[in-house]
């Protein structure tokens, strides 16, 4: 799975530089363990916290009377604060150090973890999960870096791979530990689980982590930063992909927000907990993005996108269904669709960059976090109008504009190839 599909972020300004003789560590050496452990505990930290309201949204519409387009502010405002500041972060990340950075980061959202069970209203639990995001943006920007710095390149693929299962792990857990414990005592409960979970991670994480032994510290260099940004966003190629990763999320965040509304409803009237456990549904998305590479050997790049969007476009309609097993039965092919293309299209954008990568990599990051937040919204506000159905439009016009992305894509290649052999 690739660090976008789990909500893994890639660093800003990663530069990595060793002597000679490679004193970095390796599977099997000293420190290696305990520092995949560690950056394994952090993933679950931050993501059971990003998304710890998600499947709750219906009793939080329940207790503050407000209606779910409301109540899915809970999830854009942290998903949204992540977006903005994962270039901030990993800009500090260069500065002050990686270690630094993340346990900053980890101790800010875990005490704002902990606070938000006490939120006396929306607009305080909306203020506190944005400040949580926002915090929560320094570990993805940092960890890859740390990673690619400390450890051997052979042992890096493993020790990234730890460190994205625990992004998946956390944001699973997290969505199922809440609804299982808010069926029996609350939303704010539960949520209140989560928090000492991820304190409990977070202080294993500040015990476990080796100190770095390759990090240079750099200067901020805001110009040089704002001209490699400003590059990125001038390269056509670069900015289809970056809307495309936000279109698919769109659909995503839009679909997983909403469902937890739709089955509480009839005829499906399901409890919490079983609610929570939909979201095991996410398992399909490890094994659809894995296959991912496979998919592009076949298909190509835009061929791959045309599968990822149309297997999306038929989960979205199949589960307008109203028996419980076909409902189901969309949502895997929801899930596998938007793995696939986000998959694809996040590592084409390293592909493509020529500089800058990890600057490349992380606007691409904060596109897709753009759009979990609009998906959550706009998907929330045409569920209110128009239920379920609704929700799935705004998902069907998510799914139209990859496909048109990608045609568009598809003709501008064409014409370049032409170009070319006209010149040659």
């Amino acid at each position: 799975m690739s660090p976008a599909s789990t909500g893994a972020s890639t660093v800003v300004g990663a530069d990595v530089s060793v002597p000679a003789a490679d004193s970095r560590v390796s599977p099997g050496g000293p420190g290696y363990r305990r520092m995949s452990f560690a950056l394994f505990l952090a993933g679950v930290a931050t993501f059971a916290l990003l998304y710890s309201t998600q499947a709750l949204l219906p009793l939080i519409s329940g207790e503050f009377g407000v209606a779910a387009s409301d109540a899915s502010w809970t999830v854009a405002a942290a998903t949204g604060g992540l977006a903005l500041f994962v270039l901030p972060m990993s800009a500090l990340s260069e500065r002050y150090g990686r270690r630094a950075v993340m346990t900053a980061s980890l101790a800010v959202a875990v005490t704002l973890g902990l606070l938000v069970p006490f939120a006396p209203s929306l607009g305080a639990l909306i203020a506190l999960r944005a400040l949580q995001g926002a915090a929560l943006a320094g570990l993805p920007a940092s960890a890859t870096a740390y990673l690619a710095e400390e450890v051997t390149p052979k042992a890096l693929v493993t020790a990234i791979g730890l460190f994205v299962a625990g992004n998946s792990v956390g944001g699973m857990s997290g969505r199922v530990i809440t609804g299982w414990v808010a069926q029996e005592w609350g939303w704010r409960v539960a949520v209140g689980v989560i928090g000492v979970i991820a304190v409990a991670c977070a202080v294993a994480f500040r015990l476990l982590l080796p100190a770095p032994r390759h990090f240079r510290a750099g200067s901020l260099r805001p110009r040089v930063l704002a001209r490699t940004v400003r590059d990125h966003l001038s390269n056509p190629l670069l900015c289809r992909l970056y809307a495309i990763g936000a279109l698919f999320m769109t659909v995503f965040g839009g679909v997983y927000t909403v469902i937890g509304y739709r089955l509480t409803e009839a005829p499906f009237s399901l409890p919490q907990g079983i609610i929570g456990s939909i979201f095991l549904v996410y398992l399909v998305g490890t094994v659809s993005a894995s296959t991912a590479g496979r998919l592009v050997g076949r298909l190509g790049r835009r061929g791959a996108l045309y599968a990822g969007g149309g297997t999306t476009a038929a989960g979205l309609l199949l589960s307008l269904a109203g028996t419980l097993p076909l409902v189901l039965l969309g949502l895997v092919l929801i899930t596998a669709g938007f793995f696939a293309g986000h998959a694809v299209a996040s590592s084409a954008v390293s592909k493509t960059a020529t500089h800058g990568r990890a600057q490349a990599s992380a606007l691409y990051q904060s596109a897709y976090y753009i759009g979990s937040s609009a998906g959550s919204t706009v998907g929330a506000i045409a569920f209110h109008a128009g239920g379920w159905a609704g929700t799935v439009g705004v998902g069907l016009l998510a799914v139209l504009g990859v496909v048109t992305i990608t045609v568009f894509g598809t003709r501008a290649a064409r014409l370049q190839r032409r170009r070319l052999a006209t010149a040659a």
